[in-house]
């Protein structure tokens, strides 16, 4: 069994800041891409950022220069910095984590999901 916890989402004003956490724990043999997305009220799930095993990353146009997405592999965590906050980012934040087994099958988890909420 795998299971990705999130943490670190809030209520911000407009302009702030926040960092949020997710840690994959279980019965994990290799962790491969992880990543974010958000589901904003009436919207579809967006996909936000995503991080390799190498670390190469990559973002979705609208939060570019003000989000980064990092991890740590020794902890199997993924981070996102979430700067310069908008109203419109406000959504529930989903992590994700593509985690091979001992049999080197490879699935992808999520995390329960964290509201960010941009409000003055």
């Amino acid at each position: 069994q795998v299971q990705l916890v999130e943490s670190g989402g809030g209520l911000v004003q407009p302009g702030g800041s926040l960092r949020l956490s997710c840690a994959a724990s279980g019965s994990i043999f290799k962790v491969n891409a992880m990543g974010w997305y958000r589901q904003a009220p009436g919207k579809q799930r967006e996909l936000v950022a995503t991080v390799t095993s190498h670390g190469n990353t990559n973002y979705v146009d609208s939060v570019k220069g003000r989000f980064t997405i990092s991890r740590d592999n020794a902890k199997n965590t993924v981070y996102l910095q979430v700067n310069s906050l908008k109203p419109e980012d406000t959504a529930v934040y989903y992590c994700y984590a593509e985690i091979y087994d001992s049999r080197a099958y490879i699935r992808r988890y999520w995390g329960q999901g964290t509201q960010v909420t941009v409000s003055s």
